[in-house]
C-alpha cells in the first residue's frame, strides 16, 4: 500500500479521530471516577474521624494522662474506616503528650507542617465563622503509597487529633479503571480502523472504477462507460464522466470520419492525377528530346513545362506515400543490407559522388527495407546538398542494438526557430520562397520511413557549423508477430524515383 494512498490517509484520519475521542472520553471518565472515589473515601473517613474525636475526647478530663490519650487514640483507630490516629495534648504536670495508635507508622513528623499550622491556627469567631478551629486534610505519599492526612483541634481546650488513612485500595481500583479504559480505547481504535476500512472501500470503490474507466478512455477505448447507481456526489460524478465520454466518442468519430474522407480524397485525387500525368510526362519527354530544334523563343517555356511536370509528378507520388502512412497500409519488405553499399548506390544513382564524403566500414549488415532506406538517404543527402553547403559528409557507426547514420553539411545551419518544424509537412523556412523546388514533404516522408523501422531522425546544428541530421535504426527491424506492421507501418509502396529534398 502506498504511503500517500487515499485509502491509507482515510484510515489514518478515522483512527486519529477515534483515538482522540476515545482518549478524551477515557480521560474524562477517569478523572470523574477518580474524583468521586477519592471524595467519597475521604469524606467518609473525615466525617467518622470528626464524630469519633468528639465522642472519645468528650469524656476525657480537662488534664488527662498520657495513658488516657493513648486509650482514646486506640478506640478511635478501631472504627470501620481503618485509619490511624494521633492525639496530642497537655497532660497532668504541664507536659505535652503524643499518643499514636501506631508508633511505627504515624508520628507527628509525618504530618505536613502546613497542615499542623492550619489545624492549630485559631480563627476569629463571627457570624460567618462560628468556630475558632476547623478540620483540615491533605493527601500525601509515604513510601510510594498514597495516604490521607487530616487534623482538627477539639474546641474548649481539648487535645488535637490527626488521622492517617491509606488510599492504596482506591489507587488499585483507579489503576484497574485506567487499564479498563485503556483496553476500551484500544478496542475503539481497532473498531475505528475496521470502520475506516469499510468506509474507504465504500467510498473509494467508485473512485477506483472511475480511475480505471479514465485509464481505459485514455487508451482509446471510447466506449467505456460507468454503471451509475444512487444519487450522491459520486453518482453525479459518474454521470458526468459518462456524458463526457459520450461527447468525446462522438467528437472523435466525427474527426475520424473527416480524416478518413480527407485521406480518401487525397488518395483518389492522386490516383486520378496519375493518368493525365503519365500522358503529360510522355509529351514533355518528347518535347525535351526536341528542345535543341525548337525556336529559341519557345525553348524556355518548354523547359519550364518539363521541370514543372516533373515537380508535379513528384508531388503526386509524395502525396500517395503520405496517404499510405496515414492510412496505416505501409509495410516493410525486409532484407539483409550492406549499409556502405546501400549508401554508395544511393549517391551514385543521383550523381552525387563528387559532392558527398562517405565514412562507413564495408561489411556492416543490418536487416531493413532497402527501398525505404534509399528514400530516407535521398531526402537527407539531397536536402543537405540543396540547402546546406558542400561537402556533405555521411558517417556510419553502430552499437550493439542500433545503427546510426549522420548526414552533415557545411552550410549556415538551420535557424533555431525552424528546428522544431523541419519535419512538419509542407513547412518551408522562408515564406518568400513558396515556389521552391521542394514540396515540403521530403523530410516528413523520411521521418515516417524511419518510424516504420522503429527508428528516429533528429536535426540539430553542429558546433563546427552546418546542420546534422541523425538517423537511428534498430539493427533488426523485424515485423511484429502475426504479420502486424512494425511501428508506424504499412504495405510496401510502389517503386519511386529519387526522393525530393526538403526546403528549409
Amino acid at each position: 500500500m502506498r504511503w500517500i494512498s487515499l485509502r491509507l490517509r482515510l484510515m489514518l484520519v478515522f483512527a486519529l479521530v477515534a483515538l482522540a475521542a476515545a482518549v478524551s472520553a477515557s480521560a474524562i471518565a477517569y478523572w470523574l471516577n477518580r474524583d468521586a472515589v477519592l471524595t467519597r473515601t475521604q469524606n467518609a473517613a473525615l466525617d467518622d474521624f470528626r464524630k469519633s474525636l468528639q465522642d472519645n475526647t468528650g469524656s476525657l478530663p480537662l488534664l488527662p494522662t498520657c495513658a488516657d490519650l493513648q486509650e482514646a487514640a486506640d478506640r478511635m483507630a478501631a472504627t470501620s474506616q481503618k485509619y490511624e490516629v494521633l492525639l496530642i495534648g497537655n497532660v497532668k504536670g504541664g507536659a505535652a503528650c503524643a499518643a499514636p495508635s501506631d508508633r511505627d507508622l504515624f508520628t507527628l513528623s509525618v504530618v505536613p507542617k502546613s497542615l499542623v499550622t492550619a489545624v492549630n491556627r485559631e480563627r476569629k469567631v463571627d457570624e460567618s465563622n462560628p468556630y475558632p478551629y476547623h478540620l483540615y486534610w491533605q493527601r500525601i505519599t509515604l513510601g510510594g503509597k498514597p495516604y490521607l492526612v487530616g487534623g482538627a483541634k477539639v474546641i474548649g481546650g481539648g487535645p488535637t487529633g490527626y488521622l492517617l488513612k491509606s488510599l492504596e485500595n482506591e489507587r488499585a481500583d483507579l489503576n484497574s479503571l485506567a487499564w479498563s479504559l485503556g483496553i476500551a480505547t484500544g478496542l475503539a481504535l481497532i473498531g475505528s480502523a475496521l470502520l475506516a476500512q469499510a468506509a474507504a472501500s465504500t467510498v473509494l470503490r467508485p473512485v477506483q472504477r472511475l480511475g480505471d474507466a479514465a485509464r481505459r478512455l485514455g487508451e482509446g477505448k471510447l466506449d467505456t462507460r460507468l454503471r451509475v447507481s444512487g444519487t450522491d456526489e459520486l453518482a453525479d460524478l459518474s454521470r458526468t464522466f459518462n456524458k463526457t465520454a459520450e461527447a468525446l466518442q462522438k467528437r472523435v468519430e466525427d474527426l475520424s470520419s473527416r480524416e478518413a474522407a480527407s485521406r480518401r480524397f487525397v488518395a483518389d485525387m492522386s490516383h486520378e492525377l496519375r493518368t493525365p500525368l503519365t500522358a503529360i510526362t510522355a509529351v514533355t519527354e518528347v518535347l525535351e528530346d526536341e528542345a535543341d530544334s525548337l525556336d529559341p523563343m519557345i525553348a524556355p517555356a518548354v523547359q519550364l513545362v518539363v521541370s514543372e511536370t516533373r515537380r508535379l509528378n513528384d508531388l503526386v507520388e509524395n502525396l500517395m506515400e503520405v496517404t499510405r502512412f496515414d492510412a496505416g497500409t505501409a509495410r516493410l519488405v525486409l532484407d539483409d543490407v550492406d549499409i556502405a553499399d546501400q549508401i554508395t548506390a544511393c549517391i551514385d544513382a543521383r550523381a552525387w559522388l563528387d559532392a558527398v564524403e562517405l565514412d562507413a566500414e564495408r561489411g556492416t549488415t543490418v536487416r531493413l527495407d532497402p527501398r525505404r532506406l534509399d528514400v530516407i538517404l535521398a531526402n537527407l543527402i539531397g536536402n543537405a546538398l540543396k540547402h546546406g553547403g558542400s561537402p556533405v559528409r555521411v558517417s556510419v557507426r553502430q552499437t550493439e542494438e542500433a545503427l546510426v547514420i549522420a548526414v552533415r553539411d557545411h552550410g549556415p545551419g538551420i535557424p533555431e526557430e525552424v528546428l522544431p518544424h523541419v519535419f512538419d509537412r509542407f513547412y518551408k523556412a522562408s515564406a518568400s520562397r513558396p515556389r521552391s523546388e521542394g514540396s515540403g514533404l521530403g523530410l516528413s516522408i523520411a521521418l515516417e520511413n524511419a518510424h516504420i523501422h522503429g527508428g528516429e531522425i533528429t536535426a540539430e546544428n553542429s558546433p563546427e557549423g552546418g546542420a546534422v541530421f541523425t538517423l537511428t535504426l534498430p539493427r533488426d527491424s523485424a515485423p511484429a508477430p502475426d504479420g502486424d506492421p512494425a511501428p508506424g507501418g504499412g504495405a510496401s509502396a510502389p517503386e519511386r524515383g529519387p526522393a525530393e529534398g526538403e526546403s528549409r
